[in-house]
């Protein structure tokens, strides 16, 4: 789910992009004014109801209309969730920047803000959705997002029509339309937190009970209610002003910066950077700079810091983008380098290159909350809601007790209005069976779980923001893990060199500590064949450059030096050498998309040459083919099947002609001499395979999702665990056909000595659970074509999936939200910056970085290891299960309440105000607090916790014990009334009967030893026999059911390791059998409470309702299939023999499905935009 915007077609209304349905309506003054009379009649409850549900309040006040003629817009998500948000267009004149509409549209003419503008009126129609504003488009009839560049410009374009920079009139005018260039997070007013929070339905039926209960003078519990209530607010409101206090200083910082801008005609001018608008040309000086908007660097090239976005303090160069002459749009012709052209908002620059030029300048490409920052800001402001079947579950069971309610008030309005009573006590009595029938602290004694294992993951190491989605830790049965950082240790250790020479690979150099490299091509390379800089004293860059560097060991000097604003980096031996130094003229940085980097260097005094390293496969491709060993191939694979990281390194020697910085990369990067492999060797974490192992035996799947080589990663997996010694690797690839818009597809398995009969390569379990004895492999690449033309097959090869390589940002993101499609609940754990849009459409992102980019996941290990994977689901089962069994107590207590009331009603009877206290907030309070306090199972099992209220165990287990209970009561009920000391009108005749005291009728409602003025002050006509037998019974119903619910292993530790609940229990048992045979006046006044009649009471055995073997046994009996798309998967392929075709190939039809550039997943725009959506 991406926060960008972008709209699409619904019924007659032309759109853009699908992510929201639109539209558009016109208020009726009419209509509004019956809304107003409405509310004032209502007492404000109709106004109260449209802020709950905006959509009615848009449907009563308008009616439909063409977006054209709106002034009202509805938009809805088109997610499971169907939210509908209002939104009021307005119109923003530009007639104080230009006289007519045609004058400004000769210099505008291709760009937005002219098509947006209205005549003769000069106003243009916008609305702001989450931060981001639109306007109307006159000529296409749809709006469109303003604050960013169009995509439609070419690359020489951006460099013609903003190289000079905007006029003083097209900046003026765009900043109007654009608003300002900041990301204004404003600190939320205490008091504006406060009615937010106070108009939740769950605090307006609270005090909807609350003025009942003072109406019925049950104000102890009432003041109960209010208290705990105001502290939740209170709680909840500095939390939130806490959190917005925080996002407020994140983002502060950008918002004000002096830059320097080219106007022109006007030349440069400086401003404060709220006034930037897309187009602007910014001039960046020497020395640091925070950027406070996205740019495209157009000319020099810049050194950035881009941890604040990425996580990862290694400097990142950028280049200017190429002058090309082509119609195709800039950020298509760049592909996906064009990255390397644009430099961030909110990161730093730290370092300038300038060209022959003479100024680094930077076309501004987004502001405001359109940029990196921005979006980043914006994920946080709007979190993606959660779709979990717990929380829509516990809705509809909350709708079934009121259905419930509905059926007692019925009953009590017959009951009462039969008798004769007033009708105002009729009402109060109805109303009261809504509180009981439905708790008001059903909510939070649900939240209660989620709070405390929050502050468990806090004691742990891990960070949560976003505390629903503790709950969904405990469903997770596939977790997806980034390699490089997260399986694997940060650093890279050079394991040797493979040197080719002559068409021949030599005998391998090994890298020991007193043996360095001979002076040559390969020393040449290792030594400037990176993008490392010496900042704040120290060389700093990507690692694997680092360690290259360092492995010369004659260079220990890398500097910095030039005249003017032009610099070269000069690379100068520590020790003696053949040379003074080597100069670094010019750089091409690596490239994901081709996976490569190249620089031209020249040794003091001598001639420019050309250093490539990257991909094996890929530099090999460059070279000259009679420079490359013809086993090169065998050889690249026995280093990367044994899981060493292997980069590929070549050169050339560059002859007059064009200066270094003229040159192509093109040019550069072709008939080069292949020098040989680096080997690298990337360890495993000394946690990874114990935990992986954990994780398996729990059968939770675990993927590998990486960048790396596709061997490499095969290696790592099968040393990790992931892959067992005696499974099966089915390599697939995808290609797409030559000349044609067709595909292909082969299965080709990587140990065809193994395992001859592959008809054994399934295998099921007793409980039904498939372990699969075949893995398949596949490449970022193959992925996208799978995607694209074999979307029929994606979904079986993802059931066997285990290892993606080659993976980039988008492709990781896409590949989450796939397995979800097949109803997997998945977990994602990375380091990296490319693992951030992942991170953030999983079910549960786990950050193992503390940088700013964390915000992006929803939980954050302080311990850099995936040791805290199996402790989040560990958490979480509990959470769940604790979640559950609140959830069955609050239902069953209410319940319970509820029947023992309607049963007295039949008497004109209730409960006692005290009697109800006790209850409410002596036994069930007490005990929501007390019953979370139980801690997650160590061990995890090899199955999860129900995930869904409506479930037969659960609800056969709420029935039953609601009959148990019914039956319970009804029998004391009628089993009292049989007793031959019982009396309806004396409530001592048990007593008296027993003491052969003389029967007083004057005394028969009285207290023992209590004369009648005194009991014409105590009694409230509550107390009777049957009163006390049903209270007692209900109340140590209670308890038992809260003992029975509060279920342990296999999620949660033993309840005896509960201490709190237990003495609690003991506790409150211990004062209801003090009730039944204490003798005191006093509290039985207090209590409405008469002497107690003595019974035995039986719980239903909840072990058998929720046996877990009895319910598999009886899915087994009765052909139970689950629902879950990769399980019924799983049950079609277990019987398709002709599954997979091993060393087959398939052909696609001419006609691919078309997937968008960034593959519908949310991913940060420093790594993967969604501008080409637009």
């Amino acid at each position: 789910y991406y926060y960008y915007y972008y709209f699409r077609k619904s019924n007659d209304f032309p759109l853009l992009f699908a992510v929201q349905d639109i539209f558009g309506y016109k208020t009726q003054s009419c209509r509004r004014a019956l809304c107003i009379a409405g509310y004032i009649l209502s007492c404000g409850a109709l106004r109260l109801l449209f802020y709950w549900k905006p959509e009615w309040d848009v449907w009563v006040n308008c009616i439909r209309c063409s977006l054209e003629e709106a002034d009202i817009v509805l938009l809805r998500t088109t997610d499971d969730f169907r939210i509908y948000s209002r939104k009021t267009v307005t119109w923003i004149s530009v007639s104080a920047f230009i006289k007519s509409r045609s004058d400004y549209q000769a210099t505008e003419e291709d760009s937005i803000f002219s098509k947006a503008i209205k005549k003769p009126s000069l106003q243009v129609k916008t609305i702001q959705v989450q931060k981001i504003c639109y306007v109307w488009n006159i000529y296409a009839k749809q709006f469109q997002k303003v604050g960013v560049l169009e995509d439609h410009y070419t690359c020489s374009a951006i460099h013609d029509k903003f190289g000079s920079g905007l006029t003083c009139n097209e900046q003026n005018v765009r900043r109007v339309i654009c608003g300002p260039n900041t990301i204004d997070v404003p600190v939320i007013p205490i008091w504006k937190l406060l009615i937010k929070e106070v108009l939740n339905p769950f605090y307006v039926f609270q005090l909807f009970s609350v003025c009942l209960w003072f109406a019925e003078d049950y104000m102890e519990y009432a003041t109960a209610i209010i208290i705990m209530s105001l502290l939740s607010i209170f709680l909840t409101v500095y939390d939130l002003r806490k959190q917005s206090i925080k996002l407020h200083r994140l983002v502060e910082s950008h918002n004000n910066i002096m830059v320097t801008v080219c106007r022109n005609k006007e030349g440069f001018q400086e401003l404060e950077s709220h006034h930037l608008v897309p187009g602007d040309m910014l001039i960046l000086k020497e020395g640091k700079t925070l950027l406070p908007c996205d740019a495209i660097l157009v000319s020099g090239q810049c050194t950035v810091n881009e941890s604040m976005l990425t996580g990862e303090s290694i400097p990142v160069t950028k280049t200017h983008l190429p002058r090309a002459d082509n119609s195709k749009p800039w950020r298509v012709y760049c592909a996906e380098d064009y990255k390397k052209h644009v430099l961030f908002c909110g990161t730093e620059v730290i370092q300038t290159k300038a060209d022959d030029r003479g100024v680094v300048k930077a076309v501004v490409l987004r502001i405001g909350f359109n940029t990196a920052k921005g979006d980043l800001v914006r994920s946080i402001l709007y979190p993606k809601p959660m779709n979990f079947k717990l929380y829509r579950d516990a809705l509809r069971f909350l709708m079934c007790l009121i259905a419930f309610a509905a059926i007692g008030m019925i009953y009590t309005v017959c009951v009462f209005a039969l008798n004769g009573e007033e009708t105002g006590e009729v009402v109060k009595k109805a109303l009261d069976v809504i509180t009981i029938a439905v708790p008001p602290a059903l909510p939070a004694a649900l939240t209660t779980g989620i709070i405390y294992t929050q502050q468990r993951l806090k004691k742990k190491g891990i960070f949560c923001i976003s505390p629903q989605r503790i709950n969904v830790c405990g469903q997770l049965n596939l977790v997806c893990f980034d390699k490089t950082g997260t399986l694997t240790e940060d650093g890279l250790d050079l394991w040797g060199f493979l040197p080719s020479e002559r068409n021949c690979f030599q005998d391998i150099h090994s890298f020991l500590a007193d043996h360095g490299l001979p002076w040559g091509p390969v020393f040449k390379a290792l030594a400037v064949c990176h993008s490392l800089i010496v900042w704040e004293g120290k060389i700093q860059g990507d690692p694997l450059d680092v360690k290259m560097f360092e492995a010369t060991n004659w260079v220990k000097l890398h500097q910095i030096e030039g005249q003017g604003s032009t610099h070269a980096t000069v690379v100068r031996p520590g020790l003696k050498a053949p040379v003074e130094g080597i100069t670094i003229l010019h750089q091409f940085p690596f490239s994901s998309a081709l996976q490569r980097m190249s620089v031209i260097a020249q040794e003091i005094g001598g001639h420019p040459q050309a250093f490539i390293k990257g991909a094996p496969e890929i530099v090999a491709m460059l070279c000259r083919a009679e420079t490359v060993p013809p086993n090169f191939e065998s050889k690249l694979l026995l280093y990367t099947a044994q899981g060493f990281r292997v980069i590929g390194l070549a050169c050339k020697s560059l002859q007059g002609g064009k200066p270094p910085a003229a040159l192509t990369r093109e040019e550069v990067e072709s008939d080069l001499t292949f020098l040989g492999l680096l080997i690298m060797e990337n360890r495993l974490k000394r946690e990874t395979k114990p935990v992986l192992e954990e994780l398996s035996a729990a059968r939770i799947r675990t993927v590998m999702v990486t960048g790396d080589n596709i061997q490499t990663a095969i290696a790592v997996a099968k040393n990790a665990g992931m892959i067992a010694p005696t499974h099966r690797v089915i390599l697939v690839e995808a290609n797409k056909v030559p000349g044609s818009f067709s595909a292909s597809i082969t299965w080709k398995s990587l140990e065809e000595n193994k395992i001859e009969d592959y008809r054994s390569l399934v295998s099921i379990s007793e409980t039904g659970f498939v372990f699969s004895q075949y893995h398949f492999a596949m490449s970022g690449k193959s992925y996208q074509i799978v995607a694209q033309h074999f979307r029929h097959l994606l979904p079986k090869l993802l059931l066997n999936g285990t290892v993606f390589a080659r993976m980039s940002p988008s492709q990781k993101s896409s590949l989450v939200e796939e397995f979800q499609k097949l109803d997997y609940f998945v977990g994602m754990c990375g380091d990296g910056a490319n693992d951030c849009g992942a991170l953030k459409v999983a079910h549960a992102g786990i950050s193992l970085s503390e940088q700013e980019a964390s915000v992006a996941s929803p939980f954050t290990s302080q311990t850099p290891s995936i040791a805290c994977v199996p402790e989040l689901i560990r958490e979480g089962r509990a959470a769940l299960v604790t979640s559950f069994c609140m959830f069955k107590y609050m239902a069953l207590y209410s319940t319970i309440q509820y029947l023992g009331v309607l049963l007295l009603y039949w008497q004109l009877n209730s409960f006692g105000n005290y009697q109800f206290l006790f209850q409410d907030l002596a036994i069930t309070t007490v005990i929501g607090v007390t019953m979370s306090f139980t801690g997650a199972y160590p061990k995890l099992v090899p199955y999860r916790p129900p995930s869904q209220l409506i479930s037969p165990p659960l609800l056969l287990s709420v029935v039953l014990n609601i009959l148990f209970s019914l039956s319970m009561q009804i029998f004391g009920f009628v089993v009292v009334q049989e007793q031959p000391w019982y009396s309806k009108t004396d409530i001592h005749s048990a007593c008296l009967s027993v003491n052969n005291h003389e029967r007083n009728s004057s005394f028969s409602l009285g207290l023992h030893g209590v004369g009648d003025g005194a009991h014409e002050q105590t009694d409230n006509g509550f107390k009777s026999y049957e009163n006390t037998t049903v209270w007692l019974l209900s109340t140590i119903n209670c308890l038992i059911v809260a003992l029975v619910f509060s279920k342990g292993k296999p999620f949660r530790q033993p309840i005896y390791t509960n201490y709190v609940f237990i003495l609690v229990l003991i506790g409150q048992l211990g004062i209801c059998l003090f009730l039944m045979f204490a003798d005191i006046d006093d509290l039985y006044s207090k209590m409405d409470v008469s002497i107690v009649p003595k019974g035995i009471f039986f719980p239903l055995p909840e072990a058998v309702i929720e046996n877990r073997p009895l319910w598999l046994l009886l899915k087994k009996t009765f052909w139970y299939h689950s629902k879950s798309q990769y399980k019924r998967l799983q049950h079609v392929l277990e019987n398709d023999s002709a599954w997979p075709p091993l060393n087959e190939t398939f052909f696609s039809d001419s006609v691919a499905v078309t997937v968008e550039g960034n593959m519908g997943g949310h991913s940060n725009p420093t790594f993967d935009s969604s501008e080409d959506s637009l």
